[in-house]
């Protein structure tokens, strides 16, 4: 018998596997076809409201704007709306470092410090640990929403629900018979695609990834920022073109304190890149609205200037709790921009190297490169069978990303021998879709 290191899981797997196999017996597939209301939630109206609480006021209206564009767009906004719907439901007892808003339109292409283009998670704003079924399931309901926006039929929606289901449980299962260091690193790069017979979405994800190769700091700062005189310094500078209400201007005093920001967030940076962010030099700083779920938020771009002609454009974006905090039983963070940098280190295969946090006006923030070698595949805009394969990719990029807290074992053992899962969550996810058109209807009524 082999001895754990430093107090860690080093359990022998078949202790880990059977252990998993005990917790299906105590919460069997089948309970995960459960109501898509909870018994605690808030009226859909009243959730909104207080979910807009301490945005800025003149942003509200455009964050509701945003909502209404269709149920899928209201789901993007109400993570908080399902976590209180998913509080007390049947859950397996294993925790992992959830995405905390893993629906479909959050995976998305990213490039790697060496330039490879890789698919993952890409949102962590609401990261927590909480239980794995939590992610799954607004997964499978994201697949169905989108599917139902973009015109597939009933029957095909729910089967991408069913299969993204499926394929986290076989790439649980596969990931747990690899070596740990083959597990930890596995599926970030086309390749998955193979793996999970997703080969329709081949053309998909090179055409997304020939669009993130060329979406670069320069793309951004040639479209966005145009050279001016600067009479303080008397020398020419290239600063951001206003496009209100999206991107405009701040005053020097904003200007000032996120710059004192950055000076800050330098720290929380792993040592090796502390020497390349201070290199550059800040050229401007500007407002600019992001996302649906975040309209309203303080996110400002900042234009850096390096070696010659060299552009680079950060992002700093407001970090609030978690929206499903209130619904689990963790202890409050004294930063949340602390915990969505921890979140996404420990989850994302690849991390932005220049991802960190700090606080301005008192207020925590992220920081993270704006938009360089990004891409995505609009779950949307997908046909019935391109929907599947992108429910089936994933599904599997969701279990990669939970084994990176949760031992795979554990979770292999409670698969073992079960495929009614799929439907199960299957069927609740089209209910919750049905439950989220509901919400939208009302929030739609109520604007008109």
């Amino acid at each position: 018998m082999g001895r754990a290191l430093l107090g860690s899981e080093g359990v022998d797997p078949e202790e880990l596997f059977d252990r998993g196999r005990a917790l299906r017996d105590a919460t069997p597939a089948k309970s995960h076809d459960h109501d898509a209301a909870g018994s605690g939630r808030p009226d859909a109206l009243d959730f909104v409201e207080t979910s807009n609480s301490g945005r800025l006021p003149e942003l509200i209206d455009l964050r509701l704007e945003r909502m209404t564009a269709s149920p899928f767009a209201f789901f993007r906004g109400a993570a908080g709306l399902m976590a209180a719907d998913l509080a007390g439901t049947p859950s397996s007892g294993l925790n992992a470092q959830l995405c905390g808003d893993a629906h479909a339109a959050n995976f998305g292409l990213y490039g790697t410090p060496d330039g490879q283009i890789v698919m993952d998670i890409n949102d962590f704003d609401e990261t927590v640990p909480g239980p794995w079924e939590w992610d799954l399931k607004r997964l499978a309901a994201s697949l169905v929403l989108a599917g139902r926006e973009g015109g597939v039929g009933e029957s095909r929606c729910a089967e991408a629900a069913e299969d993204a289901v499926k394929s986290y449980r076989r790439t649980i299962r596969g990931l747990a018979g690899l070596p740990y260091l083959r597990s930890w690193n596995a599926l970030p790069d086309a390749s998955v695609l193979s793996k999970v017979k997703a080969h329709d979405l081949i053309d998909d994800f090179e055409e997304a990834a020939e669009k993130a190769r060329k979406n670069t700091s320069a793309k951004v700062a040639a479209k966005w920022t145009r050279r001016i005189d600067d009479h303080t310094t008397g020398m020419k500078r290239n600063r951001f073109v206003e496009d209100p209400p999206v991107l405009r201007h701040v005053d020097d005093a904003v200007a000032e304190a996120v710059f004192g920001g950055l000076v800050t967030y330098v720290d929380t940076l792993r040592s090796s890149r502390r020497n390349l962010i201070t290199r550059y030099r800040v050229s401007d700083v500007a407002f600019r609205v992001v996302g649906t779920g975040s309209v309203g938020l303080r996110s400002y771009v900042v234009l850096l200037h390096g070696n010659e002609d060299e552009d680079l454009v950060l992002q700093v974006k407001e970090a609030r709790p978690s929206a499903l905090a209130p619904f689990l039983d963790i202890p409050a963070r004294e930063h949340e921009g602390e915990r969505i940098v921890e979140g996404a280190r420990l989850v994302q295969a690849e991390t932005d190297i220049l991802l960190g946090w700090t606080t301005i006006g008192g207020r925590p923030f992220i920081v993270r490169q704006f938009r360089n070698l990004k891409g995505d595949i609009d779950p949307s805009a997908l046909n019935a069978g391109h929907l599947d394969d992108y429910g089936r990719l994933a599904g599997a990029l969701l279990a990669r990303a939970h084994t990176r807290s949760l031992h795979p074992q554990l979770l292999a053992g409670y698969f073992d021998d079960d495929d009614d899962l799929d439907e199960a969550i299957g069927r609740f996810a089209v209910r919750y879709a049905d439950q989220t058109e509901a919400d939208h209807a009302k929030l739609v009524a109520a604007r008109s």
